[in-house]
């Protein structure tokens, strides 16, 4: 077996011997945009999301709206407590049949992208690891102003790509072969994105 192996690896360091040189690769494109609140609401929305834009005193009164009498996961880290919710900390790590029962979850997230609304988690301050944003069925996600990006290259910049990166660009969606849109296959059905403005 040890012989096939090395036998393949020559081979394979065989052809590549005469490779050309990898030619530069123009980096020329626009890196960076419009980074406003107002484009990232109306671009998430676009995607069929709900989209609030609060102040950050009207943070908590707008969490207690949208998860009042909810079974809600949060991430060990959470900052935002809120009365008249029944929270699963995940803390220790909930079994996956846990995160499956509940109602939704709470998060924040690494950065937001602007001209494609999109929103990126990694899986730290205030975000939990993946699972927890794949299994419920309702993701209320809070972007701080200062965390909206203007383009994808600046939002990358930001990030970490040793990290599990995910992006998130409205609810779960898919088209089958018919091109019918089938909601809540891979992650949440519905997404709220709640943009506070003003935070840093």
């Amino acid at each position: 077996m040890a012989d096939a192996r090395a036998s393949i690896l020559a081979g394979i360091r065989a052809a590549l011997r005469d490779r050309p040189p990898t030619p530069p690769v123009p980096r020329a494109y626009r890196r960076t945009g419009e980074a406003s609140v107002e484009l990232l609401a109306e671009r998430v929305a676009h995607y069929r999301a709900a989209v609030h834009v609060v102040a950050e005193d009207g943070l908590g009164a707008l969490l207690g709206d949208l998860l009042a009498g909810r079974v809600v996961v949060a991430p060990a880290d959470l900052p935002w407590d809120v009365p008249g919710v029944t929270w699963l900390r995940d803390d220790p790590p909930l079994p996956l049949d846990r995160l499956d029962e509940a109602d939704g979850v709470l998060t924040g997230c690494a950065v937001a992208i602007a001209p494609t609304g999109t929103i990126v988690l990694d899986a730290g301050a205030a975000q939990g690891r993946r699972a927890l944003t794949l299994l419920p069925d309702y993701h209320v996600c809070v972007v701080r102003a200062d965390q909206v990006a203007g383009s994808v290259p600046e939002a990358l910049a930001r990030l970490d790509p040793t990290r599990p990166l995910t992006f998130i660009s409205g609810p779960s969606a898919t088209s089958d072969i018919e091109l019918d849109r089938v909601e809540g296959v891979h992650g949440p059905r519905t997404l709220v994105v709640v943009i506070v403005r003003g935070a840093t």
